[in-house]
């Protein structure tokens, strides 16, 4: 956590992760950049490479020379979004702390709005609320729904379906975020369960401004693994509710091969075997998997490794650009 000093030299503070956004950045600069100056309070923007292998640290560190309020930490591989986050989290000095993707889907300018709302109605959270996301794809929009149908029902009904993590929060709610020993915290889940007061901004989502979506299907798949998990014990209670179901049906069979027998019935028994063996051995494996997510996270509990890594960081060292021009990291 940052000295209390820094803490109190900047009023707000965007957060912003990037995983190979060079193609986005002059265009997420050139928007955010007019409406945090025409805020007219001290400002930091905490700008986080999650371990990109394309240009957009160097790209960063041109734009820096410029905007002295842009601030760059580089972490020395991808983690993934949420731990990026964390790592931005822990750097920002705001009394409020913004965070916004670069791709432009959250427009920036909604920031002036939820500070406006945030001091006005002396909230700790002002969460970003899209009031209209048709420019998601079709498949987009239904399997999030899903996804927040199965955490409102899991983890509670303050869940919004329609907030992701564009949001504002107070020094307090950061602070406490950061004192969390969770190794992958999902925001989105854990701000609203923390209970602090709040409010809402509705937007309307926009089209990405360029690039490709950082969040493919395999990511969502893991983001809903991690908030499943992370979250509530469901699973284990429905792997304990298979094998009651299991138990069942394998009395169903022995009672049905008795019948046969005492009725002198030829049963070949291939069959019952064969369903018997399918059913019990694929119910055995969604336990013992469902089981293993819970396993391994606590492994990784145990373990105590740092989540993340920082390269540098351009509130106490400044990198040449050249340096990253042609820099190359190994992939996630």
């Amino acid at each position: 956590m940052p000295p209390q000093s820094l803490v109190s030299s900047v009023t707000l503070s965007v957060v912003t992760p990037m995983f190979n956004e060079r193609e986005a950045v002059d265009h997420f600069v050139a928007r955010l950049r007019p409406v945090l100056d025409g805020l007219g309070v001290s400002y930091e923007v905490v700008a986080v490479d999650d371990g990109s292998t394309d240009a957009t640290v160097s790209r960063l560190l041109q734009l820096r020379a410029d905007w002295p309020e842009l601030r760059v930490v580089s972490l020395r591989r991808n983690v993934g979004h949420q731990t990026a986050l964390r790592a931005g989290l822990r750097s920002a000095r705001g009394d409020y702390v913004v965070s916004i993707d670069a791709d432009l889907q959250d427009p920036p300018e909604t920031i002036g709005e939820m500070l406006a709302k945030a001091r006005s109605e002396n909230v700790d959270v002002v969460y970003g609320v899209r009031s209209d996301r048709s420019t998601d794809t079709v498949f987009k929009r239904n399997t999030a729904g899903v996804y927040y149908w199965m955490m409102r029902r899991m983890v509670g009904p303050w869940v919004s379906d329609q907030a992701g993590d564009f949001r504002l929060m107070s020094r307090t709610v950061v602070d406490v975020l950061n004192e969390l020993p969770e190794p992958r915290p999902v925001y989105r889940l854990v701000v609203p369960s923390l209970g602090f007061s709040s409010a809402e901004v509705a937007y309307v989502r926009e089209e990405r401004v360029a690039g490709q979506t950082k969040y493919p299907l395999s990511r969502m798949i893991r983001l809903t693994f991690d908030s499943v998990t992370g979250f509530s014990a469901a699973p284990l209670k429905i792997a304990t509710w298979l094998g009651v179901l299991s138990f069942v049906l394998c009395l169903v069979l022995i009672v049905t091969g008795l019948i046969a027998w005492a009725s002198g019935g030829v049963v070949p028994g291939w069959t019952s075997l064969y369903i018997a063996v399918l059913l019990l051995g694929g119910i055995q494996l969604i336990c013992l998997g469902l089981l293993g997510e819970y396993v391994g996270r606590i492994y990784m509990a145990t373990q105590s490794r740092p989540p993340f890594l920082v390269a540098f960081d351009t509130e106490t060292s400044v990198p040449s650009p050249v340096e990253f021009a042609g820099s190359q990291r190994p992939a996630a």
